[in-house]
Order: structure tokens, then sequence, then C-alpha cells
């Protein structure tokens, strides 16, 4: 039974392992729509004080909402270009009256999903599992250099600190046993983020002018406003969140040792569309399943909720102690970079591992996984690709598990029928046979 103590550092490492994904939405969307300092300020706190509760309420598990999964809920990045369009064009009261119509379509729609989930069988979860964790590799790769567009990006100072955060994390990790174990990653942010004091990159500006307490109002920037296109672009992006969330169900399931019911799916899927109306009711954003934090699970072997109902009760308090959740973004890129290497890896590992369960040798099963990860790879690290594309479909394809996902998905379907067809051929083929003689 783990102390209070041991559970609080446990969140504590997980808040930290998606915080800075957690953030940089509202940091985009703030800066594209050029709003001022308190208002960015505000965005931020409701941000992570409504991360808090979609958390909170996806791991309580009910009758109807919560998958009772250990899953930390975050905003979805897919969500970004549509709300500073749908902004921009009229106001930011357009874009929340339709998040809160687009939640409130994926609760409804959830049960209707949940149907779909026989077209998920074992070679398209362990494709998926492994397309969420390569399409991360670059995410990494980016914070190692000092994070894309930074003034200092790929100084070798970046790669040296990033190299030392892994390596801590690995010794940490191989070397010591129990409960320092479980906080290997959180240990080795730490120490980066020490050594990056004395090398001149960590900075404590932010945590002097930040506020001390924000509380989150409902309808900050104005009532809600309702525009039908507003409506059904932030369905269809929530369409697209709801496919990467299964996926990340899939992954936690495999990293927790247990089977992902559909039931789990169809609720957490409930959950997370409560979570993304509390989103616009809070003018904060629709969240999903991060799978920044599925790694985490691999690594520490720690698979309690105690610790999500942590990360989430620290994100609440985060959300309203605006200096305190400053605090936490000191941690230099190259340092989360060097963790994100660790965990993101272990995800993908975590899908080759199923993908071992799986005779690659007949069905198409082959073709299949190297199809669905190829394609899910090749548009996380070249979205651009797709730029000449119609806006819903730039929204589908340029997310590397949705369209690693589809491709999986169309693939098994179409393989798996084409196989009948054959059999069927044979079978009639060979039933004609005595016929003829």
């Amino acid at each position: 039974m783990l102390s209070k103590q041991k559970v609080f550092a446990l969140g504590l490492q997980h808040v930290l392992a998606m915080y800075a994904g957690a953030v940089i939405v509202p940091l985009v969307v703030g800066g594209a729509l050029n709003l001022s300092g308190a208002q960015m300020a505000y965005l931020i706190a409701a941000d992570l004080f409504t991360c808090g509760l979609a958390t909170l309420l996806q791991v309580m598990g009910s009758k109807y909402f919560g998958s009772g999964l250990p899953v930390v809920l975050g905003c979805t990045f897919t969500a970004v270009s549509p709300i500073i369009a749908i902004a921009s064009g009229s106001n930011l009261a357009t874009a929340y009256g339709a998040i809160i119509i687009s939640g409130l379509f994926v609760v409804l729609a959830a049960p209707v999903y949940g149907k779909l989930l026989k077209f998920f069988p074992t070679v398209v979860t362990g494709s998926v599992v492994t397309i969420i964790g390569l399409s991360l590799i670059p995410v990494a790769m980016n914070n190692v250099a000092g994070g894309q567009g930074s003034a200092d990006f790929g100084q070798p100072r970046n790669l040296l600190l990033a190299l030392i955060t892994l390596l801590v994390i690995l010794a940490v990790n191989r070397l010591t046993t129990g409960f320092l174990r479980s906080v290997s990653v959180l240990v080795g942010l730490v120490a980066g983020t020490a050594i990056g004091y004395f090398m001149g990159i960590v900075h404590f500006s932010t945590v002097t002018t930040a506020s001390w307490v924000s509380v989150a109002q409902p309808f900050y920037f104005g009532w809600p406003q309702f525009s039908v296109t507003a409506i059904f672009t932030m369905i269809i992006v929530n369409i697209v969140s709801m496919v990467e969330s299964t996926g990340v169900y899939f992954a936690v399931g495999k990293a927790t040792d247990q089977k992902v019911e559909q039931k789990q799916i169809v609720n957490g899927l409930r959950s997370e569309g409560l979570a993304i109306m509390l989103g616009g009711l809070f003018n904060a954003f629709p969240y999903t399943a991060f799978s920044q934090n599925v790694g985490l699970l691999s690594l520490t072997r720690v698979k309690t909720r105690n610790v999500i109902f942590a990360a989430g009760g620290i994100m609440v308090v985060l959300g309203l102690l605006p200096k305190l959740a400053a605090l936490t973004t000191v941690v230099p890129n190259a340092v989360l970079g060097g963790a994100m290497i660790v965990m993101f890896g272990s995800v993908a590992a975590s899908g080759m591992s199923i993908l071992a369960d799986v005779d690659l040798r007949k069905d198409g099963n082959l073709l299949i996984a190297a199809c669905s990860i190829a394609v899910g790879l090749g548009s996380a690290v070249l979205p651009s690709m797709f730029d000449q594309l119609p806006e819903f479909a730039r929204m589908l394809l340029q997310n590397g598990i949705v369209s690693g996902s589809l491709t999986a998905i169309i693939l098994n379907i179409c393989l798996t029928r084409s196989q009948e067809h054959t059999a069927v051929a044979a079978g009639t083929a060979g039933a004609a046979a005595p016929e003829a003689k």
C-alpha cells in the first residue's frame, strides 16, 4: 500500500510528464488571437483546472461515465487550428459554443461508436499502440533540441542536458528498487532541471510575475454563441479525438495488464464528452486521453488509480494557484525531451508486444501492421504533405495516430472480407468437384 506522500510524488510525475503538452495549446491559441497577458494567464489556469476535473471524471468510473482506467486527460492539439479559425472569423464565444455542442455530441455518440470496436482486433490494436509511440518520437526529439522555434534549437548544451536526463532515468530505473525506481522519471526531471539551472538555462521570471490565485469563471469570454459551421468543425475534431483516445485506452490496458472492455471505452468517451462541455463552460479546450502518460505506467509499474486521482487533484490546484503552475514551467524543454524518449519509446514497445501475439504470416496481418504503421509515422513526421487538402481531410490525415488507425481498420475490413470470399470460393469449388466427376 502506497503512502500519501508516495502517491503524491507519483501523481506529480504524471503532471510533469504531460504539462508541456497541456499548456502549449493555450499558449498557441492565445498568441495567435493576440490575447492580453491577463487573458493568457486565465486561459492557462482554466485549462489546468479543467484538465484536473476531466482526469478525475475519467478515473472515477460510474455506471455511465468514466472508464475507471488510469488515464490522464489533456487538451487535444487537433483543436488548435479550428479554434483559431473560428475565433478569427467571428469570436471566441462562437468557438466555445461549438465546443459545448460537440461535447454533447460525443456523450450521445459514444454508445454508437462502441459498436464499431469489433473492427479493432489484436492486429489493429497492436498497430495503433505502436503508432501512438512512434508518432510521438518527433515531439520528443524537438524537445531534446530545445523546442521547435526556440532561439537555441539544436545547441550542444540542449543535447547534453537531454542525454544527462535520459541517463539519470535509466540509472535510477535499473539500479534502484521500490518507490525510488517508480519515480525515476521525476528524479531525472529534477536532476536535469538542477543541472540546467547551473548551465544558465532555467529562469524563474514567470514564477515571480504570476499571480497567487485564479478562479476559473464560466463564460469568461462571454456567453456562448452558435454557428452550424463551427459546430460541425468541432464535431469532426472530436471524432478524431475519439479514435485517438481509443488507441490510448488499449495502450493503457496493455500497460496495466488488463483487457479493456467495450463498456469501459464507451463510458470513457462519455466522460471525455462531459469534459469537453466543461472546457466550453470554463472557456478552456476540448479534452482527450493523453498518450504522454501511457509510457509512465509501463516504466513505474504502478497501476493504481490513486496515482491518477492525485495527478488530477494536483492539476486542479495548479489551475487555482498560477504561481505554483508557473513553477512547473521552469523545466527546460531539453530535460522534458530526455524523459520523453524513454516514455514514448515504452509506448511503442508495448505496441510491438501486442503484435508479438499476432501471426504475421497469415490473414494479411503483415500488410495491416506494415502499412498502418508506415502511414501513421509518415503523417506524424511530415504532416505538411497534406497542406493542399481541404480542412476536413487535413484534420484527419495530419494526425499520425488517426491516419494510421484508419489505415489499419480499413485494411483489416478489406483484407478480412477478401479472405472470406477466397475461402467461400475454395469451398464452392471443392463441393463442385465431385459432381464434375
